[in-house]
């Protein structure tokens, strides 16, 4: 039992003077140094000044140039994931994942017919109206696509 009291009594002794070490320290960095004056005699420099520098004559390093890479260029650096110039079989499977997981409904990953054919399973489900698991002629044409709505015409 005096072990505990012991041990407790020291860490705690070890976290105060960390604590006021580090307080110590923060307080010396925190007050900044007096500006020195020149060495003329005269008083230094505005600390609130910003430095100018006449740069008309100086020139920078020229811009990259950027590279017009072709439609299949930029096709095949979608799929190699690690830039290695080699798409392996992972880099290709990758994308589709997730559109397998958003069709894999009970998570399982496996998919029967109704998780691939899901929303057909539902535009027939919300179809048929009187639930006989059959479609008549008038709940047929709730199935079909909503007509296509005209491009905006531009207002340019």
């Amino acid at each position: 039992m005096n072990r505990i009291v012991v041990g407790a009594f020291t860490a705690l002794l070890f976290v105060a003077a960390g604590l006021f070490w580090w307080q110590g320290r923060a307080e010396m960095e925190r007050a900044a140094p007096p500006p020195m004056a020149a060495s003329d005699g005269s008083p230094a420099e505005d600390p609130d000044a910003l430095p100018s520098a006449d740069v008309g004559d100086l020139r920078g390093p020229a811009p990259p140039e950027a590279t017009e890479l072709t439609r299949e260029q930029r096709r095949f650096g979608r799929y190699d994931r690690d830039s290695d110039g080699r798409i392996t079989r992972n880099e290709m499977l990758s994308t589709r994942t997730a559109g397998f997981r958003k069709l894999d409904k009970d998570g399982n990953n496996l998919l029967d017919f109704e998780e691939w054919a899901h929303t057909t399973v539902e535009k027939f489900d919300a179809a048929d109206a009187d639930g006989d698991r059959e479609l008549s002629r008038q709940e047929f044409r709730k199935t079909a696509p909503a007509p296509a709505k005209p491009k905006p015409k531009c207002k340019c």
